[in-house]
C-alpha cells in the first residue's frame, strides 16, 4: 500500500508547474492569494490551517463593498477532496454546521488575511501515509471556489491546492464524522462546466481598489511553520478547472 501511495505522489509531482507561485504566494485564478500551506505539504495536527489574502496584496478593499462594485469577492467556499479516496469534505460553504465553518469573508473583521482553522474529521485520524485501501488518509486537494467581480466582470473559479494528509492527526472528541461533512464528488466535466474559463494573471491591477479609508486592514503577518507552511512545492492548475489528482488507476495497479 505504501509503494502504491509513493507511485501516486511521484506521478502527480511530475506534471506540476510552479509558474503561479510568486515569492511564496500562490495566485489563484481569481482575486484571492493563498499564503499557506505550500503545495504538496504533508499536513496533520489538530486542524487544517489555510491563510488566504482576500485583498490581493492590498489591491482590493474589504467588505462592505459599494452597491455596484467594480471589483469584489462575493463569497469563497472551500472543500477538501480526493479522487483517490472518494471523499469530498465541506470546509466552508457559508453556513457553520456539522463541523464546517461559516462565511470566509466574514471572519476576522478588518483583516485582509483570513485564517481558516478547520478541525480534521474523524476518519483522517492516524499517522503516516494510508495503511490500506480503506484508509481515508493520503492525497487531497484544498478546493477553493471564488464567486467574485473583477474590473466589472462577474466570474466563478475553482482552484485546487494539493496537500498530503500524512502527518499525525490525534483522536479528539470534537472531530465530526466524515459522513456528516461529505458531498458528492463531481467528475471533471461537471466541474469544468460549472466554472468560468478565466484566469487572472498575477500582477493584473484591480480597478476600484481600496485606500487608507476603504477598510483595508494592516499588512499580513509573516508566514511561519505555525501557519501550516511546509517545504516549497510545485503546483499544477488549469484555467477555471478543478485539478484532478492523476494516478488513481496506477495507484491501484501498483498495489
Amino acid at each position: 500500500m505504501l509503494f502504491g501511495f509513493m507511485v501516486a505522489v511521484a506521478l502527480s509531482a511530475r506534471c506540476l508547474n510552479a509558474q503561479q507561485i510568486v515569492n511564496g504566494q500562490i495566485f489563484t485564478p481569481g482575486i484571492a492569494i493563498v499564503d499557506s500551506p505550500q503545495p504538496n505539504t504533508p499536513l496533520g495536527g489538530d486542524h487544517l490551517q489555510v491563510a488566504i489574502d482576500v485583498s490581493s496584496d492590498g489591491q482590493l478593499q474589504l467588505p462592505p463593498y459599494p452597491s455596484n462594485p467594480v471589483s469584489a469577492i462575493y463569497n469563497i467556499t472551500i472543500f477538501l477532496s480526493s479522487d483517490i479516496t472518494g471523499w469530498n469534505f465541506t470546509i466552508s460553504n457559508g453556513t457553520a454546521s456539522n463541523g464546517s465553518l461559516g462565511e470566509i469573508m466574514a471572519q476576522e473583521n478588518g483583516s485582509t488575511v483570513k485564517h481558516v482553522n478547520w478541525v480534521w474529521p474523524d476518519c483522517l485520524v492516524g499517522k503516516g501515509p494510508p495503511g490500506d485501501n480503506d484508509s481515508a488518509r493520503g492525497l487531497y486537494n484544498i478546493s477553493i471556489r471564488q464567486n467574485f467581480r473583477l474590473n466589472g466582470s462577474d466570474e466563478y473559479t475553482i482552484f485546487d491546492l494539493p496537500i498530503h494528509v500524512t502527518n499525525s492527526i490525534p483522536a479528539q472528541d470534537n472531530r465530526s464524522s466524515c459522513a456528516s461533512l461529505n458531498n458528492t464528488l463531481l467528475n471533471e466535466s461537471a466541474l469544468v462546466a460549472s466554472a468560468n474559463n478565466f484566469t487572472r494573471i498575477p500582477g493584473t491591477p484591480i480597478q476600484g481598489h481600496g485606500n487608507s479609508g476603504s477598510g483595508l486592514g494592516g499588512p499580513k503577518p509573516d508566514a511561519n511553520p505555525g501557519n501550516g507552511l511546509g517545504g516549497a512545492g510545485m503546483l499544477d492548475w488549469r484555467t477555471g478547472l478543478h485539478v484532478m489528482w492523476i494516478g488513481a488507476a496506477v495507484f491501484m495497479l501498483a498495489l
